[in-house]
């Protein structure tokens, strides 16, 4: 079933009116009379229509649902990475369930954006998230977070039970041992929600690996040596899979 983008307030209405954006990819699917779609509004809602004429039409019947977000939330702190790699990062993530993204500009990270520019990247990296989301069957699009400095993220990682890929002596525990370890330890690990904290291609420095891992748990992502955007997913799958466990385990019980 094809998927489009709308305002939760067209949801409430039998003829919704689409944004410009939704009305091309109407327009490119070429719809026939009677097919199916569904409108979702990114924030866990939706509702089917059918094609008729030159627009939608609600199905009788069939009103707007609403699908909660998943109770463990995941958040990707990463560094910016180059050009379409950066782009990847967050359209992968979306597509793996991510509640959060912060965009970090770290001291070694080598794309630099100006803080007049970070407002209308955020507006493009935002443009790619809804259309993983929509592609991927997502009703929840993540939240994606202003561009922020490195020492500013240390705050919204304070906030989250945080894992970060990093090299440090003795070595790491393996990042899914390190997991189960602290849905052992934290009884409110599912409140505070988990994430992984990815660096930049040049790695962090010395200064802000040790802040960092002040409130962040060091961990091992294998012995090969991961490019920033393939870490960045291998943690998510990780973490996702284990939240998906643990909700399986909840229910259960």
């Amino acid at each position: 079933m094809h998927r489009l983008l709308a305002k939760t307030s067209e949801l409430l209405c039998d003829n919704p009116a689409l944004s410009s954006e939704a009305l091309r990819h109407l327009k490119v699917l070429r719809p026939k009379n009677g097919e199916v779609f569904e409108l979702f509004d990114g924030a866990g809602k939706f509702r089917r229509y059918r094609y008729e004429g030159s627009g939608l039409t609600a199905i009788a019947g069939e009103g707007v649902v609403f699908v909660e977000r998943p109770a463990m939330e995941l958040t990707l702190f990463a560094c910016i990475t180059k050009g379409s790699r950066w782009d990847w990062t967050i359209e992968k993530a979306t597509e793996l369930g991510v509640a959060r993204i912060v965009p970090v500009i770290s001291e070694r990270t080598i794309v630099r954006i100006a803080e007049a520019e970070r407002a209308a990247k955020r507006e493009r990296y935002l443009r790619i998230v809804e259309e993983a989301a929509r592609q991927s069957d997502a009703l929840w699009i993540p939240e994606l977070s202003e561009i922020v400095d490195f020492t500013e993220s240390l705050a919204l990682v304070g906030k989250t039970t945080c894992f970060a890929g990093a090299l440090t002596e003795p070595p790491s525990m393996p990042i899914a041992a390190a997991i189960a370890a602290a849905q052992a330890a934290e009884k409110d690990i599912g409140r505070r929600g988990m994430a992984v904290y990815v660096g930049p291609e040049g790695d962090f420095t010395p200064a802000e690996l040790s802040a960092l891992l002040e409130l962040a748990v060091p961990v091992s992502l294998g012995p090969r040596v991961l490019r920033a955007e393939t870490a960045a997913i291998f943690a998510l799958s990780v973490l996702a899979a284990a939240g998906h466990l643990a909700a399986s385990r909840e229910e259960v019980k």
